[in-house]
């Protein structure tokens, strides 16, 4: 039976709503809690359960119970075999009585941790070879034992010069990229090179297990023109023969004649070795590996030898020439040097390699693939440089330039956009259609649900972020070295917590629960929960939602007819955050301990951190609400950039790129003295402030801002910044119905509104609102607010005849599921039995026909044929406000009323 006669016979029968069959790759519901049970509770584990064959040093968050720990104990770490590994660890955030909450920690290179370990609050060892740091006028250096590079303060490089075994092995790492000035077919462009500026240099971290230098500059077009600012980090770790970068840049060029054509990581590799000695390899896709050598030996007319042809093919050096065959070492001249290789990854299921003699020779093509896996060597027997680039194929067009391999010194460039591909083009997608007031605006967001505006739907300001790693080998690596190294650089090993204990230790508000399929109503739940992850994953793979602005990021909404996703369609489009899919995702993993759900919020937290936030400019601070483009809406809001999306990432990883962006955020309010999200509604009612903040998307955003600056720091003044406006939305009658307080973005305080008719959007709890609520209840004591997000909770579902005799209104009720999850939280603090059967009631009756078995229409179909482009599989009464709001209420309804079904 397959699945569509499935379906008709009645698979999904109306006794199970929620019961939905797995995708084509496998049994999605059971993966999460496979994943849960393989995490030893009381130990740390790797997220894809086993150690990488790469130790190259890594780096991790974990949870702490208020008052479990203090600033001043020691840590250590215990490996599987029962043995102490050195371990730095520093604190990440606090509880409100100063004990530490969240720390970071890093462990050395080379050393193996098992499957299972554990942190113990004790003092471990040092490492045997610590990272050490020393600085001068000019420079930095950092040594890790094995590997040492330096770091000028100024001037073009980044890195000077990388060694090992005291030999430079590379040198004059620096940025480059290309700009046209014109991007239309039929004009004459002018082409522009660029490289990096460094700015400022420190150290945020000097070990001894890890240190951190961060390289602020920019990119300079000859001595003129400076732009695309850029913050870089090295990470190198104790005993390790590599350097992570992390690399962001911020787009401020002008869009209309600023048109990047390549943008790259580049390096020297010096080269000792004979030229048959020296090597270039490509990892490709399913670990296969391209391996050749400048001056190959193999399949010539005369034959060197099998010794000499299996060092060749192995990278080992070669016998001495006087041990070859005179008929093969005399005629070495006539064996073309190959200087040149390039591999380009132009689309995310295209890869070539091509390779040629020198400039001014055709290119030879010597093989193609789908998907490259971005890592690559360039030296010779004695040395040289493997190097890649993370999320490689992923955020296309992208490519792998090697030059001069047969020269003195070899050039290697990692271009993050490839100077093959067309330029870059961030130009608004459409001339306005003479939307020039905002009637006429509001009235094309009727039929497109665009929010258009002109000058608003600007790149201005967004950023991306680029990982690389150079490995500073002293001898070529083995075939399967270089495929391990690949997979390393493009899943880094991750360390995590079992999901039991990060729920013991009550962080994160106590939101969620651990997957129960102990009873059939539940299992449904459950069922549908890990159905809904697994078919956003395939989803993104299925419809190639991959690309240097795009990746990470999923679409809103679906088109039946056309059977895609409705990317042309104005706010249809991609989703930037749009009800909450981040949080419904780390929650989703929080539960699980998953590890294609977490590489599933990571990749969205890593892309809607960057691309759709401001980083610049007029709307630094706020985001871009969901449009065809990431910065195409001219809702400019605090919803979007909030710190309550970002905040799971920076706890569980540590990652710096992500805590950069909540420093960003903190005084994001700021920002509504530049543009008001309401300032196209009419009739407004007058506020007692400078600025207006809404009570729900704007507050919320603004709260957990504070709420993660208070929790980072430990600065008092963010604590005193949220008991106040809490006060402010408490002390009034109105409370949350108020709809729009009073702002001063300088003194950073709220004033409550006259009292008026009741003000309630169906948004103001489905952007974090519900979740940082939740955690500012559990660790400020402002009782007026509690009672006050209480009774919106207990209302916004009630009946008319309760709304009119609390509020004098019978305002409608938009999303009743999701909001189910607010009667949930009410019932739950209150201990309200009837409350919580109605909250499950409100869950469940909307969701009995959730499947829309309309027309030809199925709950989940398998599109082959001339109707679509590449066969999918589609859900096609599934959007991703659907997804998100549905999946946060079954989690939070689960955690806090499961023992009513």
């Amino acid at each position: 039976m397959n699945r569509r006669e499935f379906l008709k016979k009645g698979g999904v029968a109306a006794s199970l709503p929620l019961a939905l069959p797995a995708l084509n790759s496998g049994c999605a519901s059971s993966s999460p809690a496979q994943a849960t049970q393989a995490r030893q509770s009381g130990h740390l584990s790797w997220l894809e359960g086993k150690e990488p064959a790469v130790k190259a040093g890594t780096t991790w968050g974990h949870p702490w119970p208020q008052g479990a720990l203090t600033r001043e104990q020691p840590l250590s770490l215990v490996n599987a075999s029962g043995d102490k590994v050195p371990l730095q660890s520093w604190p990440t955030a606090y509880w409100p009585d100063g004990s530490i909450k969240w720390t970071a920690h890093a462990v050395p290179a080379g050393i193996s941790l098992g499957d299972q370990f554990q942190v113990k609050k004790e003092r471990g060892p040092a490492p045997n070879l610590p990272v050490r740091v020393t600085t001068s006028a000019d420079s930095i250096t950092v040594d890790t034992g094995v590997v040492t590079i330096s770091v000028p303060t100024s001037g073009e490089h980044l890195i000077s010069t990388l060694s090992r075994d005291g030999r430079t092995i590379s040198k004059n790492a620096r940025l480059v990229g290309l700009v046209q000035d014109q991007v239309e077919p039929d004009a004459v462009a002018q082409v522009f090179a660029f490289q990096s500026q460094t700015q400022s240099v420190s150290v945020e971290q000097e070990g001894p297990v890890r240190a951190v230098v961060k390289i602020e500059g920019v990119h300079q077009i000859d001595k003129g023109k400076q732009w695309l600012p850029f913050t870089l980090r090295l990470y190198l770790y104790s005993g390790a023969e590599s350097v992570r970068i992390s690399h962001s840049f911020v787009f401020d060029g002008d869009d209309q004649k600023d048109f990047i054509r390549g943008l790259g990581l580049r390096f020297d590799v010096v080269q000792r070795d004979e030229l048959y000695d020296r090597h270039v390899r490509f990892v490709g896709e399913n670990d296969g590996l391209w391996a050749e050598s400048p001056q190959g030996i193999t399949g010539l007319r005369r034959d060197p030898g099998k010794a000499v042809r299996d060092a060749q093919i192995a990278g080992r050096k070669t016998p001495p020439l006087s041990e070859w065959p005179s008929d093969v070492s005399s005629r070495l001249k006539w064996v073309p040097v190959w200087n040149d290789f390039t591999l380009s990854q132009l689309s995310a299921n295209g890869f070539a390699i091509k390779k040629r003699t020198k400039a001014g020779h055709a290119w030879i093509n010597a093989d193609q693939g789908q998907r490259a896996a971005g890592t690559a060597y360039v030296g010779g027997a004695s040395g040289g440089v493997l190097f890649g680039m993370r999320d490689f194929w992923q955020l296309h067009p992208v490519q792998i330039d090697i030059r001069n391999a047969g020269q003195e010194e070899a050039e290697a460039t990692l271009w993050f956009w490839s100077p093959e591909a067309p330029p870059m083009d961030v130009r608004f997608y459409h001339d306005g259609l003479g939307q020039e007031t905002y009637e006429q605006q509001l009235d094309a967001l009727r039929i497109t649900y665009e929010d258009y505006e002109p000058g608003f739907g600007t790149a201005y300001g967004v950023a991306r972020t680029t990982d690389f790693v150079l490995c500073v080998m002293g001898a070529t690596p083995s075939r399967t070295t270089s495929v391990n190294w690949a997979r390393e650089i493009n899943t880094p090993g991750q360390v995590m917590a079992a999901p039991e204990d990060i729920l013991k230790t009550g962080v994160f508000g106590g939101l969620w629960s651990l997957p129960d399929r102990s009873s059939p109503k539940k299992k449904q739940i459950e069922d549908r929960l890990a159905w809904q992850v697994d078919y956003y994953r395939q989803q993104v793979d299925q419809r190639h939602w991959y690309g240097f602005w795009d990746y990470g990021d999923v679409m809103h909404t679906y088109d039946v007819d056309r059977h895609v996703w409705r990317y042309d369609i104005g706010g249809y489009a991609w989703d930037n955050s749009e009800l909450s899919p981040d949080l419904w995702l780390w929650y989703s993993f929080l539960r699980s301990g998953d590890a294609a759900t977490f590489r599933l919020a990571e990749a969205m937290t890593r892309h809607n951190r960057d691309v759709d936030i401001y980083h610049l400019g007029r709307f630094k601070g706020l985001g871009t609400r969901h449009n065809v483009q990431h910065w195409g809406c001219s809702a400019k809001q605090l919803r979007i950039s909030t710190a309550a999306y970002r905040r799971f990432h920076y706890y569980l990883t540590g990652d710096d790129r992500t805590g950069d962006v909540l420093n960003e955020v903190i005084d994001a309010g700021e920002a509504l003295t530049r543009v008001d999200p309401t300032r196209k509604l009419a009739n407004r009612e007058p506020v007692p402030g400078p600025e207006r903040m809404q009570v729900g998307t704007d507050w919320g955003s603004v709260a957990s801002n504070w709420l993660t600056a208070w929790e980072r720091t430990g600065d008092d003044q963010y604590r005193q910044r949220l008991i106040g406006a809490m006060r402010t939305i408490g002390g009034n009658a109105d409370g949350f119905f108020a709809g729009t307080y009073g702002f001063d973005p300088t003194t950073k305080k709220l004033f409550a509104p006259a009292d008026g008719e009741a003000q309630v959007s169906h948004l103001s709890a489905v952007f974090g609102l519900v979740e940082i609520n939740a955690e500012l209840i559990q660790l400020l004591d402002v009782p007026e607010y509690k009672a006050a997000w209480l009774r919106y909770c207990r209302l916004y579902n009630a009946s008319d005849k309760e709304k009119i005799a609390a509020v004098g209104k019978a305002f409608g009720t938009h999303l009743e599921a999701p909001h189910s999850r607010l009667t949930a939280y009410a019932a739950a603090q209150n201990k309200d039995s009837a409350l919580a059967k109605r909250a499950w009631k409100e869950f469940r009756l909307p969701q009995e026909f959730a499947l829309q078995w309309t027309g030809d229409h199925q709950a989940i179909l398998d599109v082959k044929g001339p109707q679509v482009l590449n066969p999918v599989v589609e859900a096609p009464w599934l959007s991703t406000n659907d997804s998100s709001q549905w999946g946060l209420a079954a989690i939070q309804n689960l955690a806090l009323i499961g023992n009513a079904l």
